[in-house]
């Protein structure tokens, strides 16, 4: 079985502000009288299964910048993609949303089913089949989705849609400072051909971003509802990227396999976007999670260091595999 790969300490939902429990009983018009707590993700806030007294049910999910001053960000994100994207049984449907400024809360469709094993081929071509759908959806859905405005800082946290064309130049700063991180975050390969390894990235910061893209989709971000249906949860990182990004995604838990390579060819996107981008995205993206590991501060996410550097060796051991260089 293959746990989630990323589980977050989450607030429980009695100690979320009291003015927001009130908005979820007066919108759903039933208090809550049940709750249960899910440990998929990363955010600091709420991430809570609800049952009220007359019997509805809901999710709800809801974060305060005293938590952490960018997750609000990551739920206001959600809120405009579901506002886009409408009502379909690939995600779950967007109730109603709250924000008062500081703390952000979404009502969601309560979705009845457990996070998929990707360790079973037959859920793992079923999960590449789902996002090819859903690629062709939010194509068909928003055409031209909003372009997010220009602004400086990490373009995961500025307001608006992300803007995937912003996120590949910004992996430049794994090769740029790999030198100084650690040796067990950074493999010595990366920091001995840094040089070499950057025309790969200048290709990928060219790519076009014209499609809208999920850009979380990890095990922990999908359900299986009972009919063997797949559920794409947790649009917070939703963007404006290339058509190929969630379908190497979606293929990354068995990244470390021969099978993910293999796998590229089922892909038209992939196919299109070809081998030496799909490398350079492994390795942009691993080598940006290591200097982050080594980097970052992380208010209220304890996990997410470790995440990060999991994900990183998965990664650059992956490109490593790819580019026919030993592991050091």
């Amino acid at each position: 079985m293959s746990g989630p790969r990323a589980v977050g300490t989450h607030l429980p939902y009695a100690e979320v502000p009291a003015p927001l429990r009130a908005w979820v009983d007066d919108t759903l018009g039933s208090p809550v009288v049940r709750t249960a707590e899910q440990t998929g993700g990363m955010s600091p806030g709420c991430a809570t299964r609800l049952v009220c007294a007359d019997g509805t049910r809901a999710f709800v999910k809801a974060v305060g910048a005293d938590l952490n001053p960018d997750s609000p960000t990551l739920h206001r994100r959600e809120v405009v993609a579901l506002g886009l994207l409408g009502s379909h049984p690939l995600w779950a449907d967007l109730l109603a949303s709250y924000d008062d400024g500081s703390w952000v809360a979404l009502l969601l469709e309560d979705v009845e089913g457990h996070h998929p094993d990707l360790t079973d081929d037959t859920t793992m071509a079923r999960l590449l089949e789902a996002t090819d759908e859903l690629v062709r959806v939010m194509h068909e859905r928003v055409p031209q989705p909003p372009r997010p405005p220009e602004a400086d800082g990490n373009p995961l946290y500025r307001p608006g849609l992300t803007d995937l064309g912003a996120v590949f130049r910004g992996w430049s700063a794994g090769l740029d400072h790999a030198g100084e991180v650690p040796g067990d975050l950074m493999p010595r390969w990366v920091v001995e051909r840094a040089d070499d390894l950057r025309a790969g990235l200048d290709d990928l910061a060219r790519v076009g971003t014209e499609h809208l893209v999920h850009y979380d989709i990890r095990n922990d971000n999908l359900l299986v509802r009972p009919d063997g249906s797949l559920v794409f949860l947790d649009w917070g990182g939703c963007g404006i990227g290339p058509d190929w990004l969630d379908p190497m995604l979606a293929r990354l838990e068995r990244v470390h396999l021969p099978w993910f390579d293999d796998s590229l060819e089922t892909s038209p996107a992939l196919a299109r976007a070809g081998d030496d981008l799909v490398t350079a995205a492994l390795l942009g993206l691993g080598a940006f999670l290591a200097y982050r590991a080594h980097t970052a501060v992380d208010v209220n996410l304890p996990t997410l260091a470790a995440f990060r550097r999991r994900e990183s060796a998965r990664f650059l051991g992956a490109a490593a595999r790819r580019l026919g260089i030993p592991p050091d």
